[in-house]
């Protein structure tokens, strides 16, 4: 069974890792404990969005990066595929409009 609060875990510990930071650095930055960062990067703990939202801060990585990994840990462990583009048959038979998305050449960025 996919637990998605470890999937979580794995994306911070891996970023937090490549920066060579430690628990400690990451946790003052977000401000939060260090043994509730810890019990979050084990998978023991599920962050809320708000403290999720700290700790990508403190690491400098987009939320939205964290969540694209999860996603592609969880569906890699349902086996199966995502692409990183929407096929043109599929763009064409559902539509530009069809569930909000847009083609990724029209897709601006808040800033």
């Amino acid at each position: 069974m996919i637990i998605l609060r470890r999937e979580i875990g794995d994306v911070l510990r891996a970023a937090r890792q490549r920066q060579g930071r430690t628990l400690r650095e990451v946790s003052s930055a977000a401000r939060v404990s260090l043994g509730y960062l810890s019990e979050i990067e084990r998978g023991q703990k599920e962050a809320s969005s708000e403290l999720l939202g700290a700790i990508c801060e403190a690491l400098d990585v987009p939320l939205s990066i964290v969540l694209r990994d999860v996603s592609d840990r969880v569906a890699v462990a349902e086996g199966i595929s995502i692409p990183d583009t929407v096929p043109a048959d599929l763009e064409r038979t559902l539509g530009r409009s069809a569930g909000g998305w847009a083609p990724a050449g029209e897709l601006v960025r808040a800033g």
